[in-house]
C-alpha cells in the first residue's frame, strides 16, 4: 500500500523581517477598513465587494505567513492593491459626486495611506 505525505502548511514567521511586518500591518489596516465598511453595507453588492476585498488582504497575509510562493504573493498583492486604489477613485470621484481630496474622509485616508505603504513594501520585497 502506497502512502503519500501531505505537505502541511505551517506558519513561518521566523523568516519575516521588519519590512514584512510593515506590510502585514498595512494589509491588516486595509482589511479592517474594508471589512468594517463591508459589514455596514452588507448585503448590498458594494458591501459584498468590500468584504471580499478585506478577505483578500487577510488571505495575502496568511499566504505570506505560511511562506507560500512569496514572490508571487508580492506581485499579485501589488496588482490587487493598485486595483483597489483605482476602483476607489473611480467609484467615489470620477464617477461619483464627491470632490477629491476634500471628500476623502478619515477611513478613506487611513485606507489609502495603508495601501500606498503596502505597495511600497511589496515593490521593495519583490525587488530583493
Amino acid at each position: 500500500m502506497a502512502t503519500t505525505e501531505a505537505r502541511q502548511s505551517a506558519v513561518d514567521i521566523g523568516s519575516l523581517n521588519g519590512l514584512h511586518w510593515v506590510g502585514i500591518v498595512a494589509a491588516l489596516v486595509s482589511a479592517a477598513v474594508h471589512l468594517l465598511l463591508g459589514v455596514r453595507m452588507f448585503p448590498s453588492p458594494m458591501g459584498i465587494s468590500f468584504v471580499l476585498a478585506g478577505l483578500g488582504f487577510v488571505g495575502g497575509v496568511v499566504l505570506l505567513a505560511i511562506d507560500y510562493r512569496r514572490r508571487t504573493v508580492y506581485a499579485v498583492g501589488i496588482a490587487f492593491t493598485l486595483v483597489q486604489i483605482l476602483l476607489w477613485y473611480v467609484v467615489n470621484f470620477a464617477g461619483g459626486g464627491k470632490s477629491f481630496p476634500a471628500d476623502v474622509g478619515t477611513l478613506g485616508a487611513v485606507d489609502k495611506v495603508a495601501q500606498v505603504a503596502l505597495i511600497a513594501v511589496l515593490v521593495a520585497l519583490l525587488r530583493r
